[in-house]
């Protein structure tokens, strides 16, 4: 396995931290967050859909339970940069109470044809209270309206009956849906960033980025 230790220098430049971080993360070295290195950045930026583009990737995320086991389940990244990986959720919910008792989180991204994927281990942390306003209005309708009916109450009716509330929530709010009190946000800050890709005429291989005490290091590993 060939390692690089690019420190903590490439994790410096110039971008900004995703909206609502904590100015210390817990991934933090020395007297401020640790960013993505420069190399891994590019990776990111080449990959993943900019902000702006309002077809949001669906992501993976994975949680630790009270007791110690793995759960997962599929939410949309709404947005990322240098500092962290945003997503939206409903407070009520488990990933929530998962997350609030053990931070620990991973993210994986696989693409159609399991041509690419990324894999990021790091820490979560709420996002802070304006910038999950931002994100709520910058929702489609579909999924602000969602926000509102996405619970067990609602899921456990019939189809025909959900149905029927849906569209009679959407007409009783034909001016637009405002952000329910229970809607919140997280910021995943990475200690890992694994890149893969497929080589259809050779072994993969994997690129990998890992936080230490000292920065960020650089490997090759085994795809």
């Amino acid at each position: 396995m060939s390692t690089v230790d690019v420190g903590s220098a490439g994790a410096s430049s110039a971008g900004a931290g995703p909206e609502g971080a904590s100015p210390r993360g817990a991934n933090s070295v020395g007297a401020g967050p640790v960013r993505v290195p420069d190399d891994a950045w590019a990776l990111l930026a080449d990959w993943l859909p900019g902000d702006d583009d309002p077809d949001r990737p669906q992501i993976t995320l994975s949680t630790v339970d009270a007791d110690g086991g793995p759960d997962a389940r599929t939410v949309l990244l709404s947005s990322f940069d240098r500092d962290g990986f945003v997503f939206h959720t409903d407070a009520a919910s488990r990933k929530v109470a998962q997350l609030e008792a053990r931070p620990q989180a991973a993210i994986t991204v696989l693409w159609p044809g399991f041509t690419r994927q990324i894999v990021v281990r790091g820490v979560a942390s709420r996002a802070d209270a304006p910038a999950i306003a931002r994100a709520y209005r910058a929702r489609s309708p579909y999924l602000q309206q969602l926000a509102w009916l996405n619970s067990h109450d609602f899921a456990g009716l019939p189809l025909e009956e959900r149905r029927a509330r849906w569209a009679a929530f959407e007409r009783e709010h034909a001016d637009g849906f405002e952000q329910p009190a229970g809607w919140t946000g997280f910021v995943v800050r990475p200690t890992r960033l694994t890149f893969w890709t497929s080589a259809p005429d050779t072994a993969s291989r994997r690129r990998e980025w890992s936080l230490g005490p000292d920065g960020w290091t650089h490997s090759y590993r085994a795809g």
